[in-house]
């Protein structure tokens, strides 16, 4: 039977809700309520990541095990633990939505392995206070998209939660997938999702908003005791510097998912983690064409809050909201606007450095600027693919003209013969200002290459790969899931046998559901 060494903090620290039912209600004065997962008719494991498995102690052959199947489906519950979900509040779309809390997501327990902690959490095990007018369930399609991409993420080096494993209920679950009035069941499905801690912006704009300052206290005093460990005190400067972390983890997350064309696509307060990880897989997507207005949600088309080219406003808009709910530990605005104010700042010169490592630039100066905004320019003159022209751009050496350099990248377009005359002059003159840039640089083209291709992906999980995993699943066939989990552990690496996945989004994927735009129904 495996072993796990439990270590229950957030639940033996933090004040629990006295009711101990699952039943929806509003709760107040506590940081979680006891809960209960249903129990599956009949659990299946479909796939597990070795990686995260060993991350926490385990093995494959406890992964083997019907043990291991019924616990992270919620058929049983680890002996000496009691499962619980959080309860926290949020803006959602820029709107204050008051209470939200896990509505279909369960900790199962909070575990240390060699000297690191981590928090062990189920999504889809059924419902909880926090439930509202749902079932807390979830289905196989959205559960794989959220097992693939967080071990894919995780690989390309952006901070995340994990995925344990992926399981079926054996249950069927009513779902409208486009919220249009054509619900149908689908299979049942639950994550094990794995993290340091599930604390969000919101689980401290709820005690703010209730003017529960004693708990929204214990909340940040334990947040910063377990996971801001530099950070010695409860004083006000303690407070403030808690703040500045939280900042600053938030920059570098966005930096990351800018980097790989990353859009999370409901980048609620409720969705933030206090850690900088990118939690709460929904409706997200990578960029096909280079397209700062896409946002893969369809509960976001008419107005694209969440579209790409606007996550670092509102990850700055969220500490903003964030900002509020700490004010009455702080009781001074200066010093957290002084924060925020530096955001945007510390952004752009984050956002420059990482996008010279794409251009493979080493050595800074002034003029970078000018040459990345053309590029972003140049970039939306004609739909281009951006993971396929960044890794090419790496192939282009130092005594390459200009043709020889578009030609090189020319396999990023879509449909290449349409490329105009003017499109391409234009492109010629970026590649004429990109080849003198080049020759600043010491490097030798072949380590510069070796660079480049060290931050710039050759797989990402594009969104139509996700879909064709989740239609061969759906037909009992999981080979798929397993192959783009194997691939997308290596993104960096050229994969000769995975040349398949090197490709531009098929036609049939541009208007699929599933395939381009997705909804937040799972």
């Amino acid at each position: 039977m495996m072993k796990l060494k439990i270590n229950n903090r957030f639940s033996t620290e933090l004040p629990a809700d006295l009711d101990e039912t699952n039943v929806t209600r509003q709760v107040r004065n506590a940081c979680f309520s006891y809960v209960n997962p249903r129990v599956p008719s009949n659990p299946q494991l479909i796939h597990y990541s070795k990686d995260a498995a060993k991350l926490i102690g385990l093995t494959k052959t406890d992964a083997e095990t019907t043990y291991f199947t019924n616990i992270f489906s919620g058929k049983e519950v680890l002996p000496e633990t009691r499962p619980y979900a959080m309860s926290y509040a949020g803006h959602q779309f820029g709107n204050w939505a008051g209470q939200l809390g896990d509505g279909r997501a369960i900790i199962l327990t909070e575990i240390e392995y060699q000297n690191k902690n981590f928090t062990l959490q189920l999504k889809g095990a059924g419902m909880t206070p926090y439930s509202r007018r749902a079932d807390g369930l979830a289905v196989l399609r959205s559960s794989i998209r959220e097992h693939l991409c967080s071990e894919a993420m995780f690989h390309l080096g952006v901070p995340t939660t994990r995925s344990l494993s992926l399981t079926l209920t054996g249950d069927q679950v009513l779902r409208d997938v486009m919220y249009d009035g054509h619900a149908e069941y689908e299979k049942g499905a639950v994550v094990c999702r794995i993290a340091p801690s599930f604390i969000r912006f919101g689980n401290f704009e709820l005690f703010s908003s209730q003017n529960d300052l004693k708990t929204l206290k214990l909340l940040t005093d334990f947040t910063i005791q377990h996971h801001f460990p530099e950070i010695k005190g409860s004083s006000k400067l303690d407070y403030i510097a808690f703040f500045k972390a939280v900042a600053n983890k938030t920059r570098a997350m966005i930096v990351q998912w800018q980097r790989v064309g990353f859009v999370h696509g409901v980048m609620n307060t409720d969705n933030m983690s206090i850690l900088g990880l990118t939690i709460d897989y929904g409706p997200y997507g990578w960029l096909e064409d280079y397209n700062p207005d896409w946002t893969p949600n369809t509960t976001d088309r008419e107005n694209r809050r969440y579209r790409f080219g606007n996550q670092p406003q509102i990850a700055l808009w969220n500490l903003y909201q964030l900002a509020n709910a700490l004010f009455p530990l702080i009781e001074e605005a200066a010093p957290l606007e002084t924060i925020l104010h530096s955001f945007q700042e510390l952004y752009e010169e984050d956002y420059t450095s990482m996008m010279r490592d794409k251009l493979g630039l080493a050595i800074p100066i002034e003029t970078d600027t000018e040459l990345l905004g053309l590029l972003s320019q140049n970039l939306l003159l004609h739909e281009t693919d951006m993971t396929i022209f960044f890794r090419k751009l790496s192939e282009i050496k130092k005594s390459d003209s200009e043709e020889i350099a578009f030609a090189t990248i020319a396999e990023s377009f879509y449909n290449l013969e349409k490329v105009s005359e003017q499109t391409k002059a234009i492109w010629l003159y970026w590649f004429t200002q990109y080849s003198t840039r080049l020759q600043i640089e010491t490097a030798t083209d072949q380590k510069r290459k070796l660079a480049m291709d060290k931050v710039n992906p050759k797989y990402v999980l594009r969104n139509y790969m996700a879909q064709l995993a989740i239609e061969a699943a759906e037909n009992e066939d999981y080979s798929l899931i397993d192959e783009l989990h194997i691939l997308l552990k290596k993104p960096y690496d050229e994969q000769e046998s995975a040349q398949k996945w090197f490709a531009k989004r098929p036609d049939w994927a541009r208007e699929k559901i599933g395939s381009s735009m997705l909804s937040c129904s799972s």
